[in-house]
């Protein structure tokens, strides 16, 4: 495979999904924010909460519109740019979209017509229950996709068909609650929660430093701070839970998440840092050069024990016996003998040597958890990007940290003291509107970067995966694509601020 493919083939799926993800999160969370609101309306009977329903829901459909539109694009993606992996895996990704758009999609796209254009055509109760469906119906569709990218991380509950060369499921319901699946789905839609809820916030903020608007700001405040806090203790745990899922099914990405090449016991947690940029795992030099570090917390974090061995990149790649880690070179030597015995099969099969056949599949069966490893030329190739997914990791944490503190103080201020008085705080607030995406998108950068070279974990590399068409072509269409998608953004950016300009009466 050319390399210049592979890597412009990654270039254009990654763009794709990094702006499909400036859309997503804020569905996600502004669905449930919109229909906390309609609740509070229809138990009030209150015009303001009405008014302050519809328009945070209208914020909400103009960006609901602009998301479906990059998904769509992604998801064609797999058939024109990684035809190999959609055959290789056809079976198992394939059934989780498909469910998410026949049942998911239908349903949020359904009740979406009736919670926009349905205030005066259907009684309050059938319009606040079509809100909570398109709300439960956007989670719905992320629960779908995340348990196929959850599949794609801890490959569980398939078999692979040596006649067809694809993987085919035997097991819906490991493939559904693979706990890899499971805490990324919680995790995901928790960072979208927060997004959403520090978007509110933000833009409540700016009506307050403004003079405008003041109770549809603060009231709007409180609703968005208040399911902002409770959301951002649930992605604390949520994170965890998907740091231990980590260290159990991916090490080699927990160890890049913390620039960790030498294992140890009492593993601590690198607080702050600079990676030294002449550090590789193949010299001696010093992993930082400025680090503070809290004790013990990457081995709870990871083992939740603070004694736990935590294996470095060099265990990974080299082997620990003491620990019984298996070397690349080992996996790398299982991997070809599965690819063989797949070829032997093959060939026993069209000979019609029924014996063989049976030979090679035992050997096939036996390898084949890792069979990817039979396409990787070197061990070292098998090192995710560390700098890269070490401060991505450090800038979703640290983020995430002062988006709890942020809207804890929001809270306090609004039922303890003035607001309008702590101009900065709510300075702050308008300011981590960007700062949110800025943590998703450096999430999904851990998640994706730091399980590189693998399309599939252990079972697929990525230049594998890819699909063997003209370098051209994907250049070309990379170029479109960075244009429409970056067009479609500032057009929201210029809609949605236009109608924030304009405000809940309906006038600037």
């Amino acid at each position: 495979m050319e390399e210049h493919l592979v890597d412009w083939s990654r270039a254009q799926f990654a763009l794709t999904a990094m702006y499909h993800w400036i859309f997503v999160p804020l569905t996600l969370g502004l669905g449930f924010i919109v229909a906390i609101m309609e609740t509070i309306y229809v138990k009030t009977n209150s015009a303001f909460w009405k008014k302050t329903t519809k328009f945070w829901m209208t914020l909400f459909a103009i960006n609901f519109a602009i998301g479906v539109a990059t998904g769509i694009i992604m998801e064609f993606e797999f058939g024109t740019n990684w035809a190999n992996y959609s055959w290789f895996v056809g079976d198992i990704f394939g059934a989780p979209l498909a469910v998410e758009g026949i049942l998911a999609f239908f349903m949020e796209s359904t009740f979406f017509a009736v919670m926009f254009f349905g205030w005066n055509k259907v009684g309050k109760i059938f319009h606040l229950v079509s809100t909570w469906l398109v709300a439960i119906g956007s989670n719905l569709s992320a629960l779908w996709i995340l348990v196929a990218n959850g599949w794609m991380q801890h490959p569980v509950g398939v078999q692979f068909n040596p006649d067809t060369i694809r993987n085919e499921m035997v097991n819906f319901w490991d493939v559904l609650f693979s706990p890899v699946a499971v805490s990324k789905f919680l995790h995901t839609i928790g960072s979208g929660y927060v997004m959403a809820s520090l978007f509110v916030v933000g833009v409540s903020a700016w009506y307050l430093l403004k003079k405008r608007d003041i109770e549809f700001g603060k009231k709007s405040m409180l609703v968005g701070a208040t399911f902002g806090l409770i959301t951002s203790i649930f992605l604390v745990i949520s994170g965890d839970e998907s740091a231990h899922q980590v260290a159990l099914k991916q090490p080699m990405k927990l160890a890049a998440m913390e620039g960790l090449y030498e294992g140890k016991n009492s593993a601590g947690i690198v607080a702050l840092g600079v990676l030294n940029p002449k550090k590789s795992l193949t010299n001696d030099e010093e992993t930082f050069l400025f680090e503070v570090e809290i004790p013990y917390a990457l081995s709870i974090l990871g083992y939740h024990s603070p004694s736990s061995y935590v294996p470095g990149i060099k265990d990974l790649v080299y082997g620990n016996k003491e620990q019984n880690i298996p070397s690349v070179a080992e996996k790398i030597e299982q991997g070809k003998l599965a690819v063989k015995a797949l070829e032997d099969y093959k060939l026993a099969k069209k000979s019609n040597d029924i014996e063989k056949q049976k030979i090679s599949r035992s050997i096939l069966d036996e390898n084949m958890h890792y069979f990817g490893y039979g396409f990787i030329k070197t061990p070292e190739q098998v090192v995710p990007p560390v700098s890269i997914t070490f401060y991505a990791f450090h800038i979703m944490v640290l983020l995430g940290g002062w988006f709890t503190f942020l809207f804890g103080l929001l809270l306090y201020l609004l039922m303890k003291k003035d607001i309008l008085k702590y101009k900065v705080v709510l300075a702050s607030a308008v300011g981590s509107i960007p700062l949110g995406y800025i943590a998703g998108e450096a999430g999904w950068v851990v998640a994706e970067v730091g399980r590189q070279p693998w399309a599939i974990q252990d079972l697929m590399p990525v230049g594998i995966a890819a699909t063997k068409i003209a370098t051209t072509n994907v250049m070309i269409s990379f170029i479109m694509f960075a244009v429409l998608f970056t067009v479609l953004l500032i057009a929201e950016i210029k809609i949605m601020t236009k109608q924030i300009a304009i405000g809940p009466d309906g006038e600037h």
